[in-house]
This record gives C-alpha cells, structure tokens and sequence, in this order.
C-alpha cells in the first residue's frame, strides 16, 4: 500500500500593522516551490526541519537558529531539507518597512545568524496572532527593521539606546491620553516628531517597561477599578480598550495572577 501523502497545514492573514502584507505560517512535508518572485520583502524563520533555496544562483539553507531575509524582485525556490520536512514562520513587509537599498546586501546574504534578531521576530509573530496587540507588533517590527538595517550594512556600528527622557515622558503622556482607544506607534512617532525606533528605545530605557506593556498595564489597572465596582469582565473589557473578554483575561491573568471573573467574584 501506497504511502498517504501529508497534507499542508497552513494559516495566513492580514494584520492591521502598517507595512505588513501578509503573515503566512506553514508546515510542508513534500511541496517544493518553483523559482518565483514577490512584490514584497520575505522575513522567514524556521521552526522545525529545514528548508533548502535558491536565491540569485546560489543555494541556501534556513537551520532553525536561522533568519532569512528575502528581497523582493528576486527570483527564489525551496524545497524540504529534511525527511519529515519544515514548519516555517513568514511576514511579508512593503517598502514602508525595509527600502530597495537593502536589497542588493540581502541576496549576498540572506541568512542572518542573529540570536537577538530571531528572538524578535518570534516575538513579533506571536503578537501579529493576537487581535489587540497591533502597538505590540509596531515597536517589534520597529526594532526588526532597525536591527536587520544594522545587520545588512557592514561597517556601521550598532545604535546604542540613547536616553531622552523628555521625549518618554512625552509618549508616557500621549498614551495616558488613549489609555482606551489606544495608540498606534506611528501616530506617536507623528506627533512627537521621533523616529518610531528612537521612541520604543527611549521609553524603555527610562522606565524599564515597553510602550505597549504600559499601555496594557493602564489597561489592567482600569479594569480592576471597574471590576471593584460590580461590572461584569465583558463590559469591562470593551471600557478598558480590550479587543475582547479573552484579550483582558489574558492580560489580567499576566498581571493580577487570577482571571477577571474570579477577581469579581473575589470582591468585598
């Protein structure tokens, strides 16, 4: 008896984060794919096995520790390296995010061994998965771009955080203001006139926390208050700036150490 062929599991969507295209994950045990291109730049890890390409004439491999960025406009394929095949994690980013200048160091070298850099973008994709989390997946995604800037232009000197902690306490402000309907990075960025990349490291390096930890800290602080107050999780959650009840669970849980529910039910 013939052996049954694997079939793919895949899932793909759009988030609401300016600059990304797509976030496609897959797991394949035998599909290679032909030379073809993209409109778009390919930011891939690896989660198991292996995936065997081509890039420009010349063959590549993606090990798990491994970030691969794919240019747009280049003419690629891939195939599994391994019996059992890979499971990979992509994003596809426009020109917003990393320019064409880029692109000539991406097809020299694709293949980006940077521990830093993969424990980003893994980061990244968990929040890309979670409505809600779209200040989360911008400072991230910042970051990524400004790390793989550094990585792709030898010579140039990694960027120290720099403290400017007027310009934190400036954000600090501007999202106590939309504690509730929230604020995306580049608005931010916009409004302070602050590269979105200085703003996340500013803010951290003067509090120790991230934008959109603080945001959702607020957030959770609010809750508790409405939640003192007799009000049910679900009402709760859409007056606090939460995609949902399970997205305040999730965070309260983080926080607080008990769900929503059993700290309403807790209440004197």
């Amino acid at each position: 008896m013939a052996a049954q062929r694997s079939r793919p599991e895949i899932s793909a969507w759009r988030p609401r984060v300016r600059g990304v295209v797509e976030v496609f994950h897959a797991h394949f045990t035998e599909y290679a794919y032909p030379m073809h291109v993209h409109e778009a730049w390919t930011l891939l890890i690896v989660d198991d096995g292996a995936v065997r390409y081509d890039l420009d004439r010349h063959e590549h491999g993606t090990p798990h520790d491994t970030v691969t960025l794919l240019p747009p406009h280049v003419p690629h394929n891939g195939s599994p390296a391994t019996p059992h095949g890979f499971r990979k994690r992509v994003v596809y980013l426009d020109g917003t995010r990393l320019g064409d200048d880029l692109i000539g160091a991406a097809v020299d070298g694709p293949d980006l061994r940077d521990p830093m850099l993969r424990r980003r973008v893994g980061q990244l994709h968990t929040a890309l998965g979670r409505p809600g989390e779209e200040l989360e997946a911008e400072s991230r995604l910042t970051l990524i771009g400004d790390r793989l800037r550094d990585l792709l232009r030898p010579g140039q000197e990694m960027r120290p955080a720099r403290p400017d902690p007027v310009l934190a306490r400036r954000l600090r402000e501007l999202l106590d203001e939309h504690v509730v309907d929230g604020l995306g990075l580049d608005a931010a960025a916009e409004l302070l006139h602050a590269h979105p990349a200085h703003l996340v490291r500013a803010f951290s390096t003067a509090y120790g926390i991230a934008p959109h930890q603080y945001l959702t800290s607020r957030r959770v602080g609010r809750a508790r208050r409405l939640l003192l107050d007799g009000r049910a999780p679900g009402e709760v959650a859409s007056a606090t700036g939460f995609f949902d009840q399970s997205h305040l669970t999730r965070h309260f849980r983080k926080l607080v150490g008990v769900t929503p529910g059993r700290y309403r039910i807790a209440v004197r």
